[in-house]
């Protein structure tokens, strides 16, 4: 459903509130081995999320990426989507036509319009905080840990 790189700029917008709830900035390296991602592709997934005003930058020996409480209170989950993967998701033809809307809709366009509307306002009413609290809890998590057999 989204893009390999929407998904990595919400695993690291979530990495980046996580370790910000514990006072930590986090540099890039951190970042791509907790998500599971090049660090090449992880640092302009982070451009794109620090040009959209979503998580700050430090540059620095300190440095690193970091994410304030009230951006984490104020930033729904839809605004990292559209960051990295615009607008199309909830804007566009299920079939990828130019012209689809209700006046000419095409075969899929009913069903469509109500999935793209729950998945909308589901990222909407997601707050980062909300998603970071379940990480810090251990309620959910970024990196499923397998067991090794004996």
């Amino acid at each position: 459903m989204f893009s390999k790189a929407c998904e990595y700029g919400i695993r690291a917008t979530l990495f980046v509130a996580k370790s910000s709830l514990d006072n930590k900035r986090v540099k890039l390296g951190e970042i791509a081995e907790a998500i599971n991602s090049p660090e090449a592709f992880t640092a302009k997934i982070l451009q794109k999320l620090v040009r959209s005003d979503i998580i700050h930058s430090v540059k620095g020996p300190y440095g690193g990426f970091e994410m304030s409480r009230e951006k984490m209170e104020e930033v729904p989950l839809k605004r990292v989507v559209v960051a990295i993967d615009g607008d199309e998701l909830f804007t566009g033809c299920a079939m990828g036509l130019e012209a689809c809307d209700e006046t000419q809709p095409c075969p899929m366009h009913e069903q469509f319009y109500s999935i793209r509307k729950g998945l909308s306002d589901l990222l909407d009413n997601s707050t980062i905080m909300a998603l970071a609290l379940s990480l810090e809890n251990g309620e959910t998590f970024l990196k499923r840990f397998h067991e090794k057999a004996n």
